[in-house]
């Protein structure tokens, strides 16, 4: 699911990252140095790159989305940066023998800001929206896979029960799309969450303004953070407030002057200049990979020749290093390199060759040329469709796009981008009027699954993940075997030979490994992140002076 510019997930294309590896307390992915010793009260300021577009997590696959909701919304259980599920809301879990279900121990101290208690009946009610359609999840039902019911046991035990194996669930069930909320508030209906969540966080959302901020309140009786965190108890901040500036330089410019406290996404260009600022920290968190997928059922991407060709035309290494600065590198596999499961043997397979781009697109029987340049076969142009979000545009991918455009142009491609809205893009998505798509993926090696499966392929009104609209049956193979598995070795062992096909099918162009960068005032600290790169705020603090 992730992560964007065009994250598709479900297809909320330029923005919208494929995020699936778990969350956890500040131990997850570490936290951010500086600012003293810890000190409490104080409103922290924090702006991001984009808004989202709805509120509700269980319905949005949006980075951004996260980032709003994780303040207000606990987990089940959490993830650390190794992997390691630990408890959180449930203080322990069994698995059956068969793998099908889940039995839950939930903590019996915690509530819902609206006063409401949590217990099973929560839990079932949270899972349950999830997967109705009239929720319209566009990521976390389609991470739930073969969900069929979860029981109340008694008031803290619940029984998640499956149709068969599905080894993930675990993994899932830690992020904020799995996140539980007050099932007072969720009786309301998805049009309520699209603009109010409610939860057991640290913090509470007392105000919400579309394309401007949000403004959240300490929760004083917060008790109940994964017992990995450094700090048990209510945040240390009095107040969070999170804005939306979306142009880089408007963002970075606010941090500068002291406007904002810190700031997701420095832009790379400005990369150096905060880091030598004395002012200013910059915590860098490898998070995913940006990739290119290409639609193999529909234009001129069905052919695995002019796939691999439109590849090998692209001096991806030398863009993404003049494009950003040294902030982002180079990627090789849909998955980033500090994933479990990650196959180093991609860095390998493929890479910049124009000579053999020509030569295979001549063997494809685009032989000819038109008045422009472009290749022809049969008096068609090789043309292929390019649907973006210019308006959700982030870390210049619409300037990649367009130097990608002209770099193809010399081996004769003619490169389509079309600056659409949502709902066109939407509809292009789910009657797959595209050739390539572009999107963000923060994911553990099972979410591969989301990406390639052909169950994942969009059949119908619901859209799925597989924008390659890629079927395999010995990949099929390899993710049912996976799902199926307890054995994490066994389930990396398929998932790098997933990685491989998919390369060696031209499927996907992974472009460049994205980090988070994280600009903050030198006295701001105690500011965590997930293992997906995802700020954390509650042992966050603003030093004095």
């Amino acid at each position: 699911m992730f992560r964007p510019r065009r994250s598709t997930l479900a297809v909320l294309a330029a923005v919208l990252p494929l995020t699936l590896s778990a969350c956890g307390g500040d131990g997850a992915g570490g936290a951010a140095a500086g600012g003293g010793a810890p000190v409490q009260g104080g409103t922290l300021t924090f702006a991001v790159n984009s808004e989202p577009l709805a509120l509700d997590p269980h319905t949005s696959p949006q980075d951004v989305t996260a980032i709003f909701t994780r303040p207000i919304l606990d987990s089940l259980v959490s993830q650390e940066k190794d992997g390691t599920i630990k408890p959180w809301l449930a203080t322990s879990w069994e698995i059956s023998p068969d793998q099908r279900s889940y039995t839950f121990k939930l903590r019996q101290d915690v509530k819902f800001t609206d006063g409401t208690p949590f217990d099973a009946a929560a839990v079932k009610a949270n899972l349950d929206h999830i997967v109705d359609p009239k929720t319209k999840s566009q990521l976390a039902a389609s991470q739930f896979g073969p969900y069929q019911d979860t029981e109340v046991v008694d008031r803290y035990t619940a029984k998640v029960n499956f149709e068969r194996p599905h080894s993930p669930f675990l993994n899932v069930l830690s992020t904020v799309f799995f996140g539980i909320h007050s099932p007072k508030e969720l009786a309301k209906g998805p049009a309520a969450q699209a603009s109010n969540i409610v939860g057991s966080g640290p913090f509470l959302l007392e105000k919400y303004t579309a394309h401007q901020s949000a403004t959240y309140r300490r929760n004083p009786d917060y008790r109940w953070a994964p017992p990995t965190s450094s700090h048990q108890g209510p945040a240390r901040l009095d107040r969070l407030e999170i804005k939306m500036l979306v142009e880089d330089s408007v963002r970075y410019g606010a941090l500068t002057s002291g406007q904002v406290d810190a700031i997701l996404a420095v832009p790379p260009s400005s990369l150096r200049l905060a880091e030598a600022d004395k002012r200013l920290k910059v915590d860098r968190v490898p998070v995913g990979t940006y990739s290119y997928f290409l639609n193999t059922t529909h234009g001129v991407f069905t052919d695995p020749k002019v796939r691999d060709a439109f590849r090998s035309s692209v001096d991806f290494k030398t863009l993404v290093d003049k494009l950003y600065f040294g902030a982002f590198t180079k990627a090789y596999s849909p998955l980033s390199p500090q994933a479990p499961g990650y196959d180093k043997g991609t860095e390998s397979q493929w890479g910049f060759d124009a000579a053999k781009a020509n030569r295979l697109l001549d063997e494809a029987g685009w032989t000819a040329r038109d008045g422009e340049g472009y290749r022809t076969k049969d008096g068609k142009r090789l043309t292929l469709r390019w649907p973006i979000l210019k308006a959700l545009d982030r870390e210049s991918r619409v300037t990649l796009s367009e130097q990608v455009q002209a770099e193809v142009k010399k081996v004769g491609f003619h490169v389509d981008i079309q600056n659409v809205t949502f709902n066109e893009y939407l509809v292009k998505y789910g009657k797959a009027e595209y050739d390539l798509l572009d999107y963000s993926m923060r994911a553990d090696a099972d979410s591969l699954r989301s990406l390639f499966d052909t169950g994942n392929i969009t059949k119908g009104p619901r859209l799925t993940q597989n924008a390659a609209r890629y079927s395999d049956k010995e990949v099929d193979g390899w993710f049912q075997q996976a799902l199926a598995s307890s054995d994490a070795k066994t389930r990396l062992e398929l998932y790098e030979k997933v990685q491989q096909k998919v390369i060696a099918q031209s499927v996907v162009v992974p472009v460049y490994v994205q980090s988070t960068l994280v600009g903050r005032n030198a006295k701001v600290g105690g500011i965590t992140f997930e293992p997906q790169g995802f700020p954390l705020f509650q042992t966050a603090w603003i030093g004095r002076g």
